[in-house]
This record gives structure tokens, C-alpha cells and sequence, in this order.
């Protein structure tokens, strides 16, 4: 299947019609928007359904077989922050703070863009490693420790990195992640059982409901767009080619198979939306939202939901062949 026909593929999904949907009815400026309270809870069954999923693999696998792909994972959230950090600083002339703060959402992931990869993944019948959900909590924690910790140093001001490492901690995406996960591999397949309806069918209608709502998010912050400059734009579309080229190449030598690099080049190339910010907003409050937000919200997620996700499929391609 050639990369156009993916992308065909990928864009007339549910998935990211709903999300189109969602966006033309923030631009046509519709009344439509989700009940109070939705938003949150459709966010809590996603990340728990793939945490679950994701801890029964691991009751199933050896050590030996995961050690490899969390160290690579390890590695490329410990580098990300590094490489935007400097990148802001050299090339876009940004202050300290807010190099922190974007390399911060770099470093860290997007969960939904994660889940939209699986998805992407399951409908073009390609394995994926089970145990992926375990990625996504390895690789969340480094990237925004390391840009703190950059700012930090950089800084005389005394940056309040305790409290937003528990920010993150307990955030909900690492939290629902990973106690999804313990559950899933404490219960095994058996336990998983006895839940699997609720968590397994409904998955996809739930989804869609949640990419409607980020598409009111996203063209809502596109609309700061004009205010943040060319560096940002070019930051958004520019750093998940590169980053997500690197997470492909680092799966292929971890042994990812075709489905886990496309899985690793996804959360190499995504810009978190949930963890970050709540740990930005406590330790870099002189950071303008502005910018990280429009980046990761208004022009990363969009590209990598629409086009990123199949362009590194076909990028893993390369390595393990159509």
C-alpha cells in the first residue's frame, strides 16, 4: 500500500472525520460542544482501556523481551528535551522558560495521538506489541524532568521541580496508565475477561466522541496562530518529522517489528497535551501558553493525526519492507 493511499486511508477514518467535524464547527463557530464533565470522562475510559489492555500483555511477556524496547524508550525521552531545548534557544532566540516549556511537550507524549496510532494500526491489520501502553508511561516522565531540569540550570531563580514532578506523577495520564496496567497484569487475561465488553466495543464510538471534542480544541488554538510567530509553526510540523524519523529508526534497532517502530516514531514525533502542561504551569509559570499550547494542541496534533501517523508507518516500511 503506497504512503498516499494510507493517508487516504488514515483521513477518512471515524476517527478523524470526527475530528474534522469537531473542527469545522469551531470555525463555522457552531454552538456544538460536549457536556460539561464529558470531556474528562471519555479521557479517563480511554487511557484506563489502554492501560488494562496494555497490563495484560505484560503478565504474558518476559522480561528479556521488553528490557530493549524501554531502554531505547528511556533513551529517546531523555534526548527529545535535550535536542528542542536547544533548538528554541539557538534557532528560535526563545528565553530559557519557554525552551522549557516546549521542549517539556516534546519530551513528553500524547496519549490520544497514541491511542489514534493503535487505531490507524488495527484497521490496516498490522501487530503492534501489546505491551506498547508501557512506552507511553516510560517515555512520559523523562522528557519533562529533563527540560525542567534544564531551565533550572540555566536559571537563578529557583524552579519548584518537586512539585511539578508530582504533577506528573499523579497526573491523570500516568496514573491511569500505569495503575491501568498494574490491574491488567495483576488480573491477567482471565480478569480482563469480565470487563473486556465494556472496555473493548464501546473503545471506538468513545474515541470518536473525544476526537470531536479536540477538534473544537485544536482550531480553537489555531486562532493564536498569527500571534506566535513562523519559529513555532515551523516547530509544530518540523519536530514530529524529525522526531518521529528518530523514534522509527530507535524501534527497528530495539526490535519493535514494523507495528512497535510506527508505535515508537508516533510517540517520538507527538507533543503532550495533559501531563505537560500541568507540570509547566507549577514549575514555569513566566512560560507563555501561547506558545507551548498552539504548538502541541493547535498544529502538532492535527498533522500527526491527519498525515504524521501514516508517514511513519511508511518510514518503518523502509526497515522491515511493504
Amino acid at each position: 500500500m503506497n504512503p498516499l493511499e494510507l493517508v487516504r486511508l488514515n483521513l477518512v477514518s471515524p476517527m478523524v472525520l470526527c475530528f474534522v467535524l469537531g473542527a469545522l464547527a469551531q470555525f463555522f463557530r457552531s454552538d456544538l460542544k460536549l457536556p460539561n464533565g464529558v470531556y474528562n470522562a471519555l479521557s479517563i475510559y480511554l487511557l484506563l482501556a489502554v492501560g488494562l489492555k496494555g497490563g495484560v500483555a505484560l503478565s504474558q511477556v518476559s522480561p528479556n523481551e521488553i528490557a530493549l524496547p524501554i531502554l531505547g524508550t528511556i533513551i529517546l525521552g531523555s534526548a527529545i528535551p535535550v535536542l528542542i531545548y536547544n533548538v528554541c534557544r539557538r534557532v528560535g532566540k526563545l528565553d530559557s522558560a519557554n525552551s522549557a516549556a516546549l521542549a517539556a511537550h516534546y519530551g513528553s507524549v500524547s496519549a490520544v495521538t497514541f491511542i489514534a496510532c493503535l487505531t490507524f494500526l488495527s484497521a490496516i491489520k498490522v501487530e503492534y506489541p501489546l505491551f506498547s501502553p508501557a512506552l507511553v508511561a516510560v517515555m512520559e516522565i523523562p522528557g519533562i524532568v529533563i527540560a525542567l531540569l534544564l531551565v533550572r540550570r540555566a536559571s537563578t531563580e529557583e524552579s519548584h521541580l518537586g512539585e511539578a514532578l508530582r504533577e506528573i506523577v499523579t497526573g491523570k495520564s500516568i496514573l491511569l496508565l500505569a495503575g491501568g496496567m498494574a490491574i491488567g497484569a495483576l488480573t491477567g487475561e482471565a480478569g480482563y475477561k469480565g470487563v473486556e465488553p465494556f472496555f473493548k466495543e464501546p473503545f471506538q464510538g468513545a474515541l470518536c466522541l473525544f476526537m470531536l471534542d479536540m477538534g473544537l480544541l485544536a482550531v480553537a488554538r489555531l486562532s493564536e496562530v498569527k500571534k506566535v510567530g513562523l519559529f513555532i509553526v515551523g516547530l509544530g510540523i518540523g519536530a514530529p518529522l524529525a522526531l518521529g524519523a528518530l523514534g522509527v529508526f530507535v524501534g527497528s534497532l530495539c526490535g519493535l517489528g514494523l507495528g512497535g517502530s510506527t508505535v515508537l516514531g508516533v510517540l517520538s514525533a507527538s507533543a503532550s497535551y495533559i501531563a505537560a502542561p500541568a507540570a509547566v504551569r507549577v514549575a514555569l509559570p513566566e512560560a507563555n501558553p501561547s506558545l507551548y499550547l498552539t504548538a502541541a494542541v493547535g498544529i502538532t496534533f492535527p498533522f500527526n493525526l491527519s498525515i504524521g501517523i501514516p508517514l511513519y508507518f511508511t518510514l518503518a516500511q523502509m526497515f522491515y519492507g511493504p
